[in-house]
């Protein structure tokens, strides 16, 4: 096939490469049908992967905890999602991993009898918030609508239950926000549709620790912070606090570290990304080009 068939984005399933247009799943695969599916998603950034071995951690792990299983070993996985941007060529790229329950034996509801079934893909890179309106900053919606409970599902497996997030978007949307976050039943902030959310006030860094997905660029925050010597810490983080503070982030695969700079319709500091913010946000960019993160990829001519 034709190289340029994949400059959109190239998918793996049934054992081949594919055009991302090309890409289809069974319809009664009970990832589709059932939601019942794990996935992680890596960014490549200037040709090359972003903590790989992080997101590969966290996808092996989630698929061990659901009870599924793939029929590639580690390496063999990292060689699919390689193949997927080579195809491409895209030398920034949003490439995701998924593993689903698959198709049942007919008539069973047992997912045992179930064959799981992995897919791949590398489209573009994908942005939560473009870098344009990272300069100016999001605003904000803190919804009423309670994230799924962490003794329903355990948040720390990367899953496509997205219908309470979807109804914070339009919650936000209605309020005349960009985005939203979650809160619990005792109304901290949990976390948004594909994001984590950081609070800064008077220099001190605070992120819901409980009930969350424990984001690859979360994770990067954290450690970003103890090395630069910023306090931070992870506790329950009443809504309130996020209205009142002097900066707020969110991170995401989908952007890095990106600004907010109004929260429920009011202004924070001087309505600009804070200088906490700005000089994570650096830092985060830079550590793209530290071998210890980045695994480059070789592009054929």
């Amino acid at each position: 096939m034709s190289r340029s068939a994949f400059t959109v984005g190239a998918a793996y399933i049934d054992d081949q490469f594919v055009p991302i247009s090309e890409a289809r799943i069974p319809i009664l695969d009970w990832g589709f049908l059932h939601s019942d599916a794990t996935y992680d998603v890596v960014h490549v950034w200037q040709g090359s992967f972003f903590r790989l071995d992080d997101h590969l951690d966290r996808f092996l792990r989630s698929i061990e905890r659901l009870h599924m299983s793939v029929p590639y070993n580690r390496d063999t996985l990292c060689d699919i999602l390689f193949e997927c941007v080579r195809l491409s060529q895209l030398r920034d790229a949003y490439v995701e991993m998924i593993c689903t329950r698959g198709v049942p034996a007919p008539g069973s509801r047992d997912p045992r009898q179930c064959l799981n079934r992995f897919y791949a893909f590398a489209v573009p890179f994908v942005w939560i918030a473009s870098p344009e309106k990272q300069k100016e900053g999001l605003h904000l919606i803190i919804s009423q609508v309670n994230r799924i409970p962490v003794e329903s599902i355990d948040p720390t497996i990367k899953n496509y239950h997205w219908l309470d997030l979807v109804a914070g978007l339009y919650d936000a949307y209605s309020r005349g926000g960009e985005t939203a976050i979650l809160i619990d039943r005792e109304g901290n902030v949990i976390e948004g549709p594909g994001f984590n959310i950081f609070v800064v006030k008077r220099s001190k860094i605070t992120t819901p620790g409980r009930g969350v997905l424990e984001g690859i660029t979360r994770k990067t925050v954290i450690e970003m912070s103890q090395t630069l010597e910023i306090p931070i810490e992870t506790r329950n983080v009443p809504a309130e606090e996020v209205r009142q503070a002097d900066e707020v982030f969110i991170t995401s695969t989908a952007g890095g570290l990106m600004p907010v700079t109004k929260v429920d319709g009011r202004t924070l500091g001087d309505g600009q990304p804070g200088p906490i913010t700005h000089r994570l946000r650096e830092h985060y960019w830079g550590l793209h080009q530290d071998p210890r993160y980045a695994s480059p990829i070789q592009y054929s001519q």
